[in-house]
């Protein structure tokens, strides 16, 4: 996606054009365009391409445990729905297991343009064993009403993370943070990898489970 080895290159064909097309009367060549000139759109051109392509990676520190290839690295997880891409990812296995007791596989994989704060498998770990006990018991209640908590009905990017959303679940989730350090909800996860793009959705997964306000 990079154009910094072709820019230069038709730089050079259009002075070499300009060269042939503008010689005077008498033969002699008209002067040359100025370095400056000639390279500085190409370069302005080269560092905005790179700007953009860094927002568009995935940031945070443990998106260098994702592997380079197969289903669950990041080209093939773009591949897939959001539930079926997380299926594929190795530290989402609890996630991924809790979303098929609450049967909402398939409303995440056809739901588009959704943005999906994905707890890794060590959150649920750190929760005390009561409360996961309690959500498994529940899947249509209480399973269901945490896991939609973790969902915005629309793609958010990086540069438009901070701020409050409302949830599929209904209530209001606040984000908080610039660059590529990103707290979530009111105990403050923080986002591990974020902007993972999936088929239908952009995944943020952060190291805290996600628990909606109390009525």
């Amino acid at each position: 996606m990079k154009i910094r080895s072709i820019a230069p290159a038709l730089t050079l064909v259009a002075a070499l054009s300009l060269a042939a097309c503008s010689g005077t009367d008498d033969g002699t060549d008209a002067p040359d365009a100025t370095d400056d000139t000639a390279s500085a759109p190409a370069d302005e051109t080269s560092e905005a391409t790179d700007d953009g392509a860094d927002m568009a990676a995935p940031f945070g520190p443990t998106c260098a445990d994702v592997p380079t290839t197969g289903a669950g690295s990041f080209d093939g997880m773009s591949e897939d729905p959001v539930a079926t891409a997380a299926g594929n990812n190795a530290d989402l296995s609890t996630l991924v297991d809790l979303v098929g007791l609450a049967g909402l596989g398939d409303t995440l994989n056809t739901t588009e343009d959704i943005t999906v704060f994905a707890p890794a498998n060590a959150a649920f770990e750190a929760l005390p064993p009561e409360t996961v006990e309690a959500v498994q018991a529940d899947p249509d209640g209480l399973l269901t009403t945490v896991l939609t908590y973790h969902v915005v009905p629309e793609r958010i990017a990086p540069e438009d993370l901070a701020g409050t959303f409302t949830t599929l679940q209904g209530a209001e989730l606040t984000v908080e943070g610039s660059g590529a350090d990103f707290t979530v909800g009111a105990d403050a996860a923080t986002v591990v990898c974020g902007n993972v793009q999936t088929a239908n959705a952009t995944v943020y997964i952060i190291d805290g489970v996600l628990m909606p306000p109390s009525e």
